[in-house]
């Protein structure tokens, strides 16, 4: 009986020894947990950008709609396993390489829609945090458009122009600056699906679709569009100009 009970502590030492060497150790990539797409935190509450985006709009915009692209990109990529380790902007850069076209659907439009929002949100501010464009994004758009005025009024008729549901985009290609806009929830990244006249890297974006307004503007699309003016967020707009 004691021997039995001596041999019992043995092994439960040995066991206990071998989990916590176990635990220590690092897991191989195919083991390795990724994480999935997540709904990002916004850095203001949903109130903080009225009156000119209205609360009800924010909450329903980010949590159902936003919320909706990703659950759509989470079950798209469990159908792509191999997908699920690149970053969001890699994965708009692979869609053409997808060879099943319900997978290259679903990620060009949930992946897009999950980048497209999320970039958004970080180009709005309250009001009072604004700000304006840095010395270098004001040079380079009066340089480009011929005053701030010209530029806005140029961005603001490609967005009220997009037919239908879209987004409208201040991007840099070559190094310029340039105008455009994309459907549903395309963007300027996704090289093989945007013609080429339209890539580069987005600098700042407008989402036209009316989820994004319809609560307070109803079919007053250019109202929305004048009163986001008064929410870019140019910090933010001027650091991606300058990365």
């Amino acid at each position: 009986m004691l021997a039995s009970n001596s041999l019992s502590r043995r092994q439960f030492v040995q066991l206990s020894t071998l989990a916590a060497g176990a635990a220590l150790l690092p897991q191989s990539a195919s083991a390795a947990a990724v994480a999935p797409p997540s709904l990002p935190a916004l850095p203001y509450g949903y109130d903080a950008l009225e009156p000119h985006i209205d609360a009800r709009t924010m909450e329903i915009h980010h949590g159902k709609h936003h919320a909706a692209y990703i659950a759509g990109l989470d079950a798209a990529l469990t159908k792509a396993p191999e997908l699920k380790s690149a970053a969001p902007s890699d994965l708009l850069a692979k869609i053409p390489s997808i060879a099943d076209l319900s997978i290259q659907t679903a990620i060009r439009n949930h992946g897009g829609g999950h980048w497209n929002h999320t970039f958004f949100w970080e180009t709005l501010a309250p009001a009072a945090k604004s700000g304006a464009p840095s010395e270098k994004l004001n040079a380079a758009i009066v340089s480009t458009f011929g005053s701030m005025d010209a530029f806005k009024k140029a961005f603001g008729e490609a967005a009220a122009k997009r037919f239908g549901s879209g987004w409208a985009w201040l991007i840099l290609q070559n190094g310029k600056l340039k105008i455009t806009s994309t459907p549903n929830q395309d963007n300027p990244l996704m090289k093989g699906i945007v013609p080429d006249a339209d890539l580069g890297k987005p600098i700042l974006g407008l989402d036209v679709w009316e989820h994004a307004y319809y609560l307070h503007y109803q079919n007053r699309r250019p109202d929305y569009i004048s009163a986001w003016w008064n929410i870019v967020n140019w910090a933010e707009v001027s650091k991606r100009f300058e990365a």
